[in-house]
C-alpha cells in the first residue's frame, strides 16, 4: 500500500469514529496501594563524569585523587550487568570509614578532578504493593506509581483500553507496533508468558538472580503495551525490552537505573515507559540522565503521579518538558480523583509553574496481564503511562515513511494536538486533553517538522485556562505569568533569535497590555521555555472588556540531515480579560515569597498526625494546595495578587490585607521595618495563619543520613515561628512552641486544630480580642510516642488574636538587639552563628513620615491546616471571611466578641519564646539569608516590550512562498 493510499484510508476511517463514552466496569471493591521507603546506602556514593569512559579510565581518575595522603580505605563497587561492557559516565565509590569529616574531605577531593561532574549519595528504595482500602504514601523519593483506592466500582464485563482507543482499526491496516523497540523499566516479566509474542530481551539490573516478575506490576505494564491474548495490549508486535530495576522485594538503587538507562541508549531503544515518579525534581543524576535519553531520540513516557486531586502534585520525571507526562481518566471520561494535577512547582516561589501534565488517558480499573496468565485490573497513572507508550509504538510503526521525523518533540506534538479537550476540566487537570489514537495517527502521517507551543494560545476568557480565567487583570495588579513550553520538532537543538515581538491588536485594545518575556537561550533537548509576563497599563484603569494581541517567536535550528540552519516563526495569540481597578478593601496580597518546601530542604509536614506524608512539598500556593481557599476568596468578591518578592517591593496602598500563611522563610531587616510602617502609616492590615514549631519535636522526627553520618533534622517547623516573632515584635505579638491539636467549637462552627502554635504575648488593649480553647499537647505525644500519661489532659491555650493598631501604643523607633540573649537553641554564643545566620543581626526599625492613613489591623491564628487542602479535616473558610471583615473594615463579629478571653489571657504566665534550631541548614537555600547583602537585586524589574505593527502583506508573501516550496 502506498503512503498516499495509506493516509487516505486512515483519514477515511477516522471520519467514521467519534469519541465514545465507555462504561467503567469492575467486579471488586478492593484496590491496591503503594507504600515505600527510601534510605541512603551507608558509605556509597555515585560519582558522575562529564563524559562516558571505559572502566579502567574512570578508576584512574579516582586513583589520582585518592592515592596520596589519604588514610581512608576506598574501593569502586563492581557492577555485574550488561552495561559493564560499555563506557559509562558514573561509578559507585565505597568508603570504608565512619568518620564523617574525613568522608566529606575525600568527596571534595574526588569532586576536584576535572572529569568529575558531581558526587551524590547512593539511594536505596523499597516499595510495597498491597491490597486494602487505605491511601498512604511516603514522598521522599521515586517509586512505582501504584494503584490508589477507588471508592466505587461497578460490576460487569471488562473494558479493554485497546477497544476504547480503536486500536483494532490500525491493526486491520497492519499497524501493530512491529519494529518498534519499547523498553519497560519495572519489576521484570515472567519467562514465556503466554500473552507476549515478541519479547526481544529481558535484562536484570538488580542483585537478584531471577529475571521473572515476582510482583506482577511489570507484567501488567507490559500487557497494557503489548499483550496479544485475552486482555489485549495496544501494540502486540512491539519489540519488548524488559528492564528489571525493582527486586521481588520491590527494592531498587539509583545506580541500577543509571546503568539501565545507559544500556537503553546503547541498545537504541525507541520508547521507554517509566511508571515511577517522585517530588524531587532536584535529583540531578536522575534528571540529567532523562535529558540525555531524550537527546538520544528516545521517547520517554512517564506517570504524572497519584497524589490528586490536590493541585501542584506532579511527579518527576513526568513533569519534565522533554517527557510525555500522563494523567488518568476513567471510562466515563472523568478525571480520576487520584490523578495528580499541575502546575509544576520547580519555578516557585519566584515565578509560576508550567502546565507540566501533557495528556490524560484511561487509568482507572484497566485490565492487563497477570503475572503468570490471565488478566487483572489496576488503577493509577502507572496504568495510563503504558497506554500512551503503547500508542506511541503504534504511531511510530504506522509512519514508517516518516520515521526520521519521529522524535520526542514531534511525537508529543501529534499527541497533544490530536487530544480531545474534556468539558468542565481545566488545563492543569487534563493537560491538552484526552488521548485520541486515530487523530494522532492522522496528524503524524501528514506531519511536517515544526515549532509549536504548549499552550498554543493564552485565552484568559476560557474556563479551560483556569486559574488565569478566574480573575481578570486590572491596572495595579501584579503581572500574570504563563510559562510556555517550546516544542522543537525540527532538531534536538535550537535557539531563540533576538527578542520576541509583541503585536498588540489595534482593533481589540491590545495597547492596554504590557508584555515582557524571558526565555531559554538554548532549546535542548527538543524543548525550551518562554515566560510571558502580562500586566495592564494605566490607560485601561477604567476599562471593562477584552484585550488581544500576539507574540511572535523566531527559532533557529539545523534540521536533521541538513547542513544549513533555518528559521521558523511561531505565534502565541493572547486574549486577556480586563476589569476596572477594584477598591483597596477588596484586594488581598498573598505572601508566596516566604514559603519554602521540599526540595531542597527538609521542610516537615504541617500536620504531624499524617506520618505517611512527612515532607511539605506542594509549594503552598493559592493555585496548588491552597486552591480551595483561593476559590472561596474569589467567590466572596476578593481579588488576590501573589507576592513573589520581599515586602519592600510592593505598594501597600494598593492592598487592604497582606495574607501570610504557613511561612518557613526568614525576613529581611528592612521587611520588618517596612511592614511596621505599612501598618501604622499606610493602613495595611496583616492576617497570619501559622503552624507548629517545637525544636524537641523537630529532633524527634529526624532520620539518619548515612552518607554524612549525621541525623537529618528539619530545618524549621511547620512554620518558622522565630522568624514570625521577629516580624511581629514591633506589635508586641509573639507565638510559642506548644503544639496544640484537637476538635473544638467556635459558636456553632465545628473546628479542628491539626498541629498549631499558640499566642505567648499579645497587646492588652481594651478593644482587642484573644480567643482560646482546650487542646491536646500534640508535641508531648510525638516526643513520647504516645506513651505519656498526660495525653488525655487538655490545656486551655490562646489560639487567635485580633489587634487594632494605634500610633500611641507604637513601639520605640529603634529596638536594640540584646546580645546576651541567645537566638539559637543550644548555642548561646552569638559569634558562632553570626555569619551563617546573617539575618539575625540587629533589627533597625525605620520611621519615615508620609501621608497618614487609619492604622491597620493584625489578626493571628495558630494553624493553617484548615485552609490547606492537603490533609484538611475541617475547613475554616468562614473564619477567614470573618477575620477579613475585621481586617478590611474594622468589624468584629458578635461571635468573636462573645468568645473574647483577653482578660484571662492577661493573667497567663508568659513562657520563653522558641528559638531557631542550631542544626538548621536553612542558610543553604534561604532566599533571605543568601541574599541579605544584596538589597538592590531583590525586586523584579520587568522590561516591557515595545509593541510593533505587523506588516500583513509581508507575512502573506512569506506564507505563499513557503506553500510553493512545499
Amino acid at each position: 500500500m502506498s503512503a498516499l493510499t495509506f493516509v487516505f484510508v486512515i483519514n477515511a476511517v477516522f471520519a467514521l469514529f467519534v469519541a465514545e463514552c465507555a462504561l467503567e466496569k469492575a467486579n471488586s471493591s478492593s484496590s491496591n496501594e503503594i507504600r515505600f521507603q527510601a534510605k541512603t546506602v551507608p558509605n556509597e556514593f555515585i560519582v558522575t563524569y562529564h563524559s562516558k569512559y571505559n572502566t579502567n579510565v574512570r578508576i584512574s581518575f579516582i586513583q589520582r585523587r585518592l592515592s596520596k595522603g589519604n588514610a581512608l580505605k576506598w574501593s569502586i563497587v563492581p557492577r555485574h550487568n550488561l552495561a559493564a561492557h560499555y563506557p559509562s559516565d558514573f561509578d559507585i565509590l565505597h568508603i570504608s570509614d565512619s568518620n564523617g569529616t574525613l568522608i566529606k574531605e575525600t568527596l571534595s577531593n574526588v569532586k576536584a578532578h576535572p572529569a568529575v561532574k558531581a558526587v551524590f549519595p547512593q539511594q536505596y528504595v523499597q516499595r510495597w504493593l498491597s491490597s486494602n482500602n487505605t491511601d498512604s504514601s511516603n514522598y521522599n523519593t521515586r517509586h512505582l506509581r501504584g494503584v490508589p483506592r477507588e471508592k466505587r466500582v461497578r460490576a460487569g464485563n471488562a473494558q479493554h483500553v485497546s477497544a476504547s482507543l480503536h486500536a483494532d482499526v490500525l491493526w486491520k491496516l497492519g499497524i501493530t507496533g512491529m519494529g518498534v523497540r519499547v523498553a519497560i523499566f519495572d519489576t521484570g516479566l515472567t519467562q514465556n508468558h503466554p500473552h507476549f509474542r515478541n519479547v526481544k530481551e529481558r535484562t536484570n539490573w538488580t542483585n537478584e538472580k531471577s529475571l521473572d516478575d515476582g510482583v506482577s506490576h511489570g507484567t501488567f505494564v507490559a500487557g497494557v503495551i503489548a499483550s496479544s491474548k485475552e486482555c489485549l495490549g495496544l501494540a502486540p508486535d512491539a519489540e519488548l525490552h524488559i528492564y528489571k530495576v525493582f527486586t521481588n522485594s520491590q527494592v531498587s538503587y539509583t545506580s541500577w537505573f543509571l546503568d539501565a538507562f545507559n544500556y537503553a541508549i546503547y541498545q537504541k531503544v525507541n520508547i521507554i515507559n517509566l511508571s515511577i515518579g517522585g517530588p524531587d525534581f532536584m535529583d540531578l543524576p536522575f534528571v540529567d540522565k532523562v535529558l540525555e535519553l531524550s537527546a538520544n531520540n528516545i521517547i520517554m513516557v512517564s506517570a504524572a503521579g497519584n497524589d490528586g486531586p490536590i493541585y501542584g502534585t506532579l511527579n518527576n520525571p513526568g513533569d519534565q518538558s522533554d517527557v510525555i507526562g500522563v494523567g488518568s481518566i476513567n471510562f466515563d471520561d472523568k478525571i480520576a480523583r487520584f490523578s495528580s494535577r499541575g502546575m509544576t512547582t520547580w519555578e516557585l516561589p519566584l515565578g509560576y509553574g508550567r502546565i507540566g501534565l501533557d495528556i490524560v488517558t484511561y487509568g482507572s480499573q484497566v485490565e492487563g496481564s497477570d503475572v503468570r496468565m490471565g488478566c487483572r485490573r489496576l488503577s493509577g497513572t502507572s496504568v495510563s503511562s503504558p497506554v500512551v507508550a503503547g500508542v506511541a509504538a503504534l504511531l511510530r510503526s504506522g509512519a514508517s515513511h516518516k520515521i526520521d521525523l519521529v522524535n520526542p518533540s514531534s511525537l508529543k506534538q501529534v499527541l497533544v494536538e490530536g487530544a480531545e479537550r474534556l468539558p468542565n476540566y481545566n488545563i492543569f487537570e487534563q493537560g491538552q486533553g484526552k488521548l485520541n489514537l486515530l487523530k494522532s495517527m492522522q496528524l503524524l502521517l501528514s506531519y511536517k517538522p515544526k515549532i509549536s507551543l504548549i499552550p498554543s494560545s493564552l485565552d484568559f476568557t476560557s474556563n479551560y485556562m483556569w486559574p488565569y480565567s478566574s480573575q481578570p487583570l486590572f491596572y495595579g495588579s501584579t503581572a500574570a505569568i504563563v510559562n510556555v513550553t517550546i516544542l522543537n520538532g525540527i532538531s534536538v537543538t535550537g535557539k531563540v533569535v533576538g527578542q520576541p515581538k509583541w503585536i498588540p491588536d489595534p482593533d481589540n485594545f491590545g495597547r492596554f497590555l504590557n508584555i515582557s518575556t524571558s526565555f531559554s537561550s538554548t532549546i535542548w533537548p527538543w524543548t525550551g521555555w518562554m515566560s510571558v509576563y502580562i500586566a495592564i497599563n494605566k490607560e485601561a484603569q477604567n476599562y471593562e472588556g477584552i484585550a488581544k494581541g500576539r507574540l511572535i517567536l523566531l527559532i533557529e535550528c539545523v534540521p536533521i540531515g541538513a547542513n544549513k540552519s533555518q528559521q521558523s516563526e511561531v505565534d502565541l495569540p493572547l486574549t486577556i480579560k480586563i476589569t476596572p481597578k477594584p477598591p483597596r478593601h477588596k484586594r488581598i496580597l498573598w505572601d508566596q515569597f516566604h514559603s519554602l518546601r521540599y526540595p531542597p530542604g527538609y521542610i516537615p509536614r504541617d500536620n504531624l498526625k499524617i506520618k505517611t506524608d512527612p515532607l511539605d512539598w506542594r509549594a503552598d500556593h493559592i493555585h496548588t494546595n491552597f486552591r480551595d481557599t483561593y476559590i472561596h476568596l474569589r467567590n466572596s468578591g476578593y481579588y488576590i495578587d501573589v507576592l513573589r518578592e520581599p515586602y519592600t517591593c510592593f505598594n501597600p496602598l494598593e492592598y487592604g490585607v497582606l495574607l501570610i500563611v504557613d511561612p518557613e522563610e526568614e525576613f529581611f531587616d528592612d521587611e520588618i521595618s517596612s511592614l511596621e510602617y505599612y501598618v501604622y502609616e499606610n493602613g495595611l492590615s496583616v492576617i497570619i495563619f501559622a503552624d507548629w514549631y517545637n525544636t524537641t519535636v523537630m529532633r524527634h522526627i529526624k532520620f539518619f543520613d548515612e552518607n554524612s553520618r549525621q541525623w537529618w533534622i528539619p530545618d524549621t517547623g511547620g512554620a518558622n515561628i522565630p522568624a514570625l516573632n521577629d516580624l511581629l515584635k514591633p506589635f508586641n505579638i509573639s507565638l510559642g512552641d506548644f503544639v496544640g491539636e484537637g476538635h473544638f467549637k467556635l459558636g456553632d462552627h465545628s473546628m479542628y486544630y491539626a498541629s498549631g502554635t499558640t499566642l505567648v504575648t499579645f497587646p492588652n488593649n481594651q478593644d482587642d480580642v484573644v480567643i482560646g480553647t482546650n487542646l491536646n499537647d500534640q508535641g508531648e505525644s510525638v516526643i513520647t510516642n504516645g506513651k505519656s500519661q498526660n495525653l488525655d489532659v487538655k490545656q486551655f491555650v490562646p489560639i487567635m488574636g485580633l489587634f487594632q493598631t494605634n500610633l500611641k501604643f507604637r513601639q520605640p523607633e529603634i529596638i536594640k538587639y540584646q546580645r546576651n540573649s541567645p537566638v539559637v537553641d543550644d548555642n548561646p554564643k552569638l559569634s558562632d552563628i553570626s555569619f551563617d545566620h546573617a539575618i539575625l543581626k540587629n533589627r533597625i526599625l525605620l520611621n519615615e513620615k508620609n501621608e497618614r492613613f487609619a492604622e491597620g489591623r493584625i489578626a493571628v491564628y495558630g494553624d493553617s491546616n484548615c485552609l490547606d487542602s492537603s490533609h484538611m479535616e475541617k475547613a475554616c473558610f468562614w473564619l477567614l471571611t470573618t477575620i477579613l471583615d475585621f481586617a478590611m473594615n474594622s468589624h468584629k463579629s458578635m461571635l468573636l466578641e462573645n468568645l473574647n478571653r483577653i482578660s484571662e489571657f492577661k493573667q497567663v504566665k508568659r513562657k520563653p519564646l522558641p528559638m531557631r534550631i542550631s542544626s538548621s541548614n536553612l542558610k543553604k537555600f534561604s532566599k533571605v539569608i543568601r541574599y541579605i547583602k544584596n538589597p538592590n537585586s531583590r525586586c523584579e524589574k520587568l522590561e516591557w516590550i515595545v509593541g510593533t505593527t505587523l506588516n500583513i502583506s509581508k507575512r502573506i508573501e512569506l506564507k505563499l512562498d513557503s506553500t510553493e516550496e512545499n
